[in-house]
């Protein structure tokens, strides 16, 4: 993949205009319960929307026509998913938790009629052409469950790589494609790349996974074409290898949509979604409409809507795949002139779409009836409804879930965070490299400590409780990163009350407990493993000891990777280790057995050389477990 021609300037200044500062609440709006519409589905006569209200732990009942609620019901956990049968009567909303389950609710009285158990972070459910099987991702157990529905039974569960969030069934029921949130791996390698599983459906198993672009990550999203012969997956395109240096032209971060050929199962093509000096940050969830004329994708990080005319697009994608000169192209003002050239095209997308605004704040879900698009916006609690009419013309209206509160300070401050309008050209927001606060699966050269210096991206649960911050120490506290993360990541000098307000988010955030748990307690080879972390003879309870397993200091562990220029590093806290691969400051660890082996040159790391292979399992376990 070429390089990005880019300018080395750099741009400081207040551009952004200055987000909704109101702070003032009623008691009962900051006892208020946010709703966060993060799934959307519609009946197949348009006229029935079911919206999963994510943090409310409820689902909705839409109706279009009246454009209002007219039905909440309570879940027993987050709903993270919807799937409608295709006679309408049947809604399947999954519920994560540790032991997650999918509820299973009747249209026409708006009763669960029963439950459907799962695995843990159980999302995307999807059902078979004849309503036979249901197959869900279990995102945190990186694993594919597969459930009978007439006879009740689960059928099986399939391995998978990491984190499966979304996932689509080809027409004829044969192929399942499902894509993965993050890359797995170190983070020290020459490609980096999250992937797109196929399973076959009817064998139940992996039958190619399919590596995107090299830097490809933080995937939400998944759909296929009206005529079922492409996928589409929205995700972020990193270009981690350059340093950090400036964000004009996608300098950082980019965000792409990649294009899967369901028949010759590779990747057709990957075209960026921003504009030259105007990114489109954080593409979350992609829709088609029936037709096949239109293709959506959601912009949580700019507020907006991509609405791109798909036989154009792909009418020009396969031209360039079939040129070989120059003069075979026929758009001679593109950039591209092959199709190698149209990742790194910021121009190429220009002639098929365009790019609606929404008014609310956070659009993720998306669902398509006719000509228009509904949209869930997860902040502002309402659905976006765009009726698009020619290529001139669209309008929007509003749909309220709920009451329009003023934000309490952390939910304003998980708002901030998500927000590219704090980016200089709105290129990123803070979840483009920590989404849900947490990590990318990338190195990143950032200026903090010099350049040359690529470091592991770190979760920031945690991040104000365990100063100093950063890999190497050199900010006092969490608060001096954040503030600093501001103007020199997301190149802008902001008002000081956001970076309060990220700071109270940050804060707020609570670790997910471990999916190697045993009933909420560890199992008994976890409890082998605490016993040999505590071992004065190891030394790993020497510097992670206490409740947040670390002891706040700096050491030289011998784990200088192969493009470091520090020697000495903050001890981490290791609670929700589990999510946070790959693991050193280099992230040349692709799993926690790593660092208790390969990365521990000398016992300088824990002295655990001497450990049996019995040993080291159980202390894995443990420290996954955490």
């Amino acid at each position: 993949m070429r390089t990005m021609i880019v300018s080395f300037s750099l741009v400081v200044g207040l551009i952004c205009p200055l987000i909704d500062s109101a702070y003032a609440q009623t008691d009962a709006e900051i006892n208020a319960i946010d709703l966060s519409p993060s799934s959307l589905v519609i009946s197949s006569d348009g006229n029935r929307l079911y919206v999963a209200e994510q943090t409310a732990e409820q689902f909705a009942l839409v109706d279009v026509e009246k454009g209002e609620v007219v039905k909440t019901l309570s879940l027993p956990a987050e709903s993270t998913g919807l799937a409608l049968s295709a006679d309408d009567r049947t809604l399947y909303i999954t519920c994560a938790e540790p032991a997650g389950r999918v509820c299973v609710l009747d249209t026409q009285s708006l009763e669960i009629i029963k439950t459907i158990p799962a695995g843990y972070g159980v999302c995307s459910p999807v059902l078979s052409p004849s309503n036979e099987r249901l197959f869900l991702c279990n995102r945190f157990e990186n694993t594919l469950s597969v459930f009978d529905l007439q006879t009740n039974d689960p059928i099986i569960q399939i391995p998978l790589a990491r984190e499966p969030i979304a996932a689509v069934l080809t027409h004829d029921g044969r192929f399942l494609f499902v894509a993965h949130h993050l890359p797995y791996g170190p983070s020290d390698a020459d490609f980096i790349s999250a992937t797109v599983s196929i399973v076959d459906a009817m064998q139940f198993k992996v039958v190619k996974e399919i590596s995107l672009l090299n830097g490809s990550t933080n995937m939400r999203g998944i759909c296929i074409s009206a005529d079922g012969r492409y996928v589409f997956v929205p995700h972020i395109l990193a270009r981690y290898q350059m340093p950090t240096f400036q964000l004009e032209r996608g300098w950082m971060n980019t965000n792409a949509l990649s294009i899967i050929d369901v028949e010759t199962q590779d990747l057709l093509n990957t075209v960026l979604l921003d504009d030259v000096d105007h990114g489109a940050a954080n593409p979350w969830d992609v829709a088609c409409s029936p037709d096949g004329q239109l293709l959506c994708v959601s912009h949580a990080g700019t507020h907006e809507l991509s609405v791109i005319r798909w036989p154009a697009l792909l009418e020009q994608l396969i031209r360039l795949r079939e040129s070989k000169t120059v003069a075979e192209n026929t758009r001679y003002s593109a950039a591209s002139v092959n199709a190698d050239d149209v990742p790194n095209d910021l121009s190429f997308l220009a002639p098929f779409r365009r790019r609606i605004p929404i008014t609310g704040n956070g659009p993720r879900a998306l669902a398509i009836a006719g000509s228009r698009v509904f949209v869930a916006n997860y902040f502002s609690d309402n659905l976006s409804v765009i009726e698009l009419g020619n290529e001139q013309k669209w309008s929007e209206s509003t749909i309220p879930l709920g009451r329009n509160l003023n934000p309490t300070l952390v939910r304003r401050g998980e708002m901030l965070f998500h927000d590219a309008r704090l980016c200089f050209q709105k290129w990123q927001s803070c979840a483009s490299c920590h989404p849900d606060g947490r990590v990318d699966g990338l190195n990143w050269d950032l200026l903090n400590d010099g350049v040359g210096n690529p470091k592991n991206t770190k979760s920031l649960l945690l991040s104000h409780q365990t100063p100093p911050a950063m890999g190497t120490g050199v900010r006092a506290d969490a608060e001096a990163a954040v503030r600093s993360g501001i103007r020199h990541i997301l190149f802008l000098e902001r008002p000081e009350q956001e970076a309060v307000a990220i700071d109270e988010y940050l804060k707020a955030m609570r670790p997910l407990p471990s999916p190697f748990l045993e009933n909420g307690n560890l199992s008994e080879a976890a409890r082998r493993g605490e016993e040999i972390f505590h071992r004065a003879e190891v030394g790993c309870a020497s510097c992670h000891g206490g409740a947040l397993y670390t002891d706040l200091q700096s050491y030289d562990v011998g784990t200088r990777g192969k493009f470091g220029k520090h020697d000495v590093f903050d001890t981490p806290t290791l609670i929700e280790l589990w999510r946070t691969a790959p693991y050193l400051h280099d992230g040349s660890a692709a799993a926690i057995l790593d660092i208790l082996t390969t990365g521990n040159r000398d016992d300088k790391h824990g002295r655990t050389s001497h450990l049996t292979p019995e040993e080291l399992a159980d202390l894995e376990v443990f420290l996954k477990s955490l």
